[in-house]
């Protein structure tokens, strides 16, 4: 595949001792000041990321050195097994400092979480993924979206179509918004067979299968180092075992409660990590800010300081809700929840900002208006604002039928 990441990030890993250090525990202050020191460090290269845009090869370079792209790896397996609340804290470091490596990151850590739950994949197969990810940093995605499509989650049948011939299949097809598609090593593609009756279910595809290329390429307001390229399959031959989880098309079965959970917090902290990135960029600027009228910055306005209090309740929300989901203090059916509140959360307080520094926030010159084209795209993940509404709404509703039918038997609420 071309505009792929240099071969040399495929060789064995060679570790950084410090950083394995000091992140032996997810829970120590030592990993805390590590984190702390990463985001700072990619924070210095978002910029030229963004302008390029360029793929973060060096960012993610730095995270297989420390061990970090197999965070949900089962420890059997040789990686880390983190619990939510500990991939949550790596998450917000490299959002605050980079939001597009953060995005590949949590796409890494969501499809090794749902692979070892999967008891439809082969097991040589799980552990191979599992291992490469271990040894090598190796990085997967699932490919889903097509032009014709849309997003899967909407419903209807993928066009990218598998072929059986003897012993492998033939793939063809294209996908769009392929996450991370520069650095895969792993590409599991969305597809149906094309049998009289066809299943669907995924085609695992090693990104050096000739006929895999990339087709056009990510040309996005905001993310745009996520390298999220359409990939086009042509004529692919797949090993007849890596072919998974095909199955006769119906309604969609939805995620498990627990990787659901895992998406409704991780993906939204992305964007609470942009957030949090444009408010101390906020805070600097109307601190240093001296206008010759006022002889004095504009910190000491009532009303910057009211909008920085208005961004810090916001981000404070923020928190709780974040915690209290990797906690496990919310509810499954109540989890998109988080994904919805913290992500508006976000955009709002970037957009305070924006407001109170005029120009200034919108200069190419600054980080502000970078940060606020970043934290829209968070309106545009699975599970989106309309869906979660009519999924809160609908049970809401179920519940007071419910109320209402036990009443009317006598049975107690």
């Amino acid at each position: 595949m071309t505009r792929r990441h240099p071969d040399t990030l495929l060789a064995e890993v060679e570790r950084d001792a410090s950083a394995l250090a000091a992140l032996t525990d997810l829970d120590s202050d030592a990993a805390a000041s590590w984190l702390a020191d990463l985001s700072a460090e990619f924070s210095l290269g978002a910029a030229a990321l963004d302008a390029g845009p360029h793929f973060p090869h060096t960012n993610l370079a730095r995270l297989r050195s420390a061990g970090l792209l197999s965070l949900t790896v089962p420890r059997a397996l040789g990686g880390c097994e983190a619990t939510l609340a500990q991939a949550l804290r790596v998450v917000r470091a490299i959002a605050r400092g980079e939001p597009s490596t953060a995005l590949i990151f949590v796409m890494q850590c969501l499809y090794h979480l749902r692979l070892q739950a999967n008891p439809n994949w082969p097991a040589a197969l799980k552990e191979r993924v599992a291992r490469d990810a271990v040894e090598y940093g190796a990085l997967i995605n699932s490919l889903r979206v097509e032009p014709e499509l849309g997003s899967p989650s909407r419903g209807g049948l993928p066009a990218t179509i598998g072929r059986r011939d003897g012993e492998r299949w033939i793939l063809n097809g294209r996908k769009l918004y392929c996450t991370g598609s520069p650095g895969l090593t792993w590409l599991a593609v969305w597809g149906r067979t094309d049998e009289d009756s066809p299943r669907v279910g995924t085609w695992l595809v090693h990104r050096d299968s000739p006929g895999v290329r990339i087709g056009a390429p990510w040309n996005h307001l905001g993310m745009r180092a996520t390298g999220s390229h359409e990939v086009i399959f042509e004529n692919v031959e797949v090993p007849l075992e890596h072919a998974v989880d095909l199955q006769p098309p119906g309604p969609a079965n939805g995620m498990a409660p627990a990787t659901a959970l895992w998406m409704n917090v991780l993906l939204p902290a992305i964007y609470d990590g942009v957030a949090r990135a444009a408010r101390d960029w906020f805070v600097q600027w109307a601190a240093s800010r001296v206008p010759s009228g006022l002889d004095a910055p504009l910190a000491s306005l009532d009303s910057f300081q009211q909008n920085l209090g208005r961004i810090d309740a916001l981000l404070l929300t923020n928190r709780v809700l974040l915690d209290a989901g990797a906690a496990g203090a919310v509810p499954a059916g109540e989890a998109q929840a988080i994904k919805y509140l913290v992500s508006r959360n976000a955009i709002d307080a970037v957009e305070i900002a924006l407001e109170a520094s005029s120009n200034p926030g919108l200069s190419r010159d600054n980080p502000l208006e970078r940060h606020y084209r970043d934290v829209l795209c968070a309106r545009i993940h699975t599970p989106q604002n309309d869906t979660v509404l009519g999924n809160l709404g609908r049970a809401a509703f179920a519940t007071h039928a419910t109320i209402l039918s036990n009443v009317s038997e006598g049975t107690p609420s």
